[in-house]
């Protein structure tokens, strides 16, 4: 015998989020969705099981930058919760800020805002702990973005959209089909494209693109990959990534809209080095020397070349 599924009554409204882009609805038409149905279209719950969605964002002196991103992620995944469609929160991770950016923050609380505040600095580290807190919560996917909303939230909830099959979801850049909005002049392309072969040799993974502010993944993989992770400013995602893989986590990558975004405290002259040197830490950690890193880490600070490059680099 065959078992009939049952239909999801969906508005127009609704059902145009999901439908192919050459699929047009009137403003009267009648639409239900089969669970089948839906599994094609990409909506998240086709066992109508609303999902949690945990947003990390790790904020440092960005009191001038998060106001926009946190009104226009918080009114798109509210409205998404509206129809429910997904559940959501949002926690913003305060790291070692000298500004007002807390204040800014509260402006915009409520139940789905969470705010953390540490001393200590450092993109990782903020992400880190933005996980651990998720944890405490039953959100079926935790991800984080960065504060200036280069990823636009509708571009961030398609990493949701695509993740059911997978462990993980980052954005590709590089992908014909994203849409990069940018002015880079050629020594920052030289500098991305050059990071991004370093770390493809040195970590033999496939992603093209390691470094998108942006990423989801699966509650369960989180979980087993969190409690390993350092907290490295500048090889954080790489980490990440690297611990998906040894746990073999399906990563999908899929195409994007980004925006570069002003006010970035990113220092082109000595961030190659930073970058240079944090991605061979990291892989000396990742192999049979790492016992080279806890030498170095010993050294007197007088004495460790790093120091000398970023100085000779920043003086150029």
């Amino acid at each position: 015998m065959i078992k009939k599924l049952p239909k999801i009554s969906l508005s127009p409204q609704q059902a145009t989020e999901y439908l192919p882009q050459n699929f047009s609805l009137s403003a009267t038409s009648n639409v239900s969705l089969s669970k089948s149905d839906t599994a094609s279209y990409g909506v998240l719950n086709p066992d109508l099981e609303i999902k949690k969605i945990s947003i990390v964002i790790p904020a440092h002196n960005e009191e001038h930058r998060i106001s926009p991103t946190l009104e226009a992620y918080l009114k798109y995944f509210k409205d998404l919760k509206k129809k429910k469609i997904i559940d959501f929160e949002i926690v913003v991770v305060l790291n070692a800020c000298k500004d007002n950016t807390r204040k800014v923050v509260e402006k915009y609380k409520c139940k789905e805002l969470i705010i953390l505040e540490f001393e200590r600095g450092g993109k990782g580290f903020a992400v880190i702990e933005g996980f651990k807190d998720a944890f405490k919560r039953n959100s079926d996917y935790i991800g984080f973005v960065d504060a200036d909303m280069a990823t636009p939230p509708d571009s961030f909830y398609d990493l949701a959209r695509n993740i059911e099959d997978v462990e993980g979801v980052i954005p590709n850049r590089r992908d014909k089909n994203s849409k990069i909005i940018a002015d880079w002049d050629l020594k920052r392309k030289i500098i991305s494209r050059g990071f991004n072969l370093i770390v493809r040799t040195l970590f033999l993974l496939p992603h093209r693109d390691t470094q998108c502010g942006a990423k989801l993944f699966k509650r369960e993989i989180l979980e087993k990959v969190v409690p390993k992770l350092g907290s490295s400013e500048w090889s954080f995602d790489v980490d990440l990534l690297f611990y998906m893989r040894r746990e073999n986590a399906r990563i999908k990558s899929i195409p994007t809209v980004w925006e570069d975004k002003k006010g970035s405290r990113i220092n082109l002259r000595g961030a190659p080095v930073k970058m240079f040197s944090s991605i061979v830490r990291l892989r000396l950690i990742h192999s049979p020397f790492r016992f080279l890193v806890r030498l170095y880490t010993k050294m007197p600070e007088s004495l460790k070349f790093h120091h000398r490059l970023q100085s000779t680099s920043s003086n150029k």
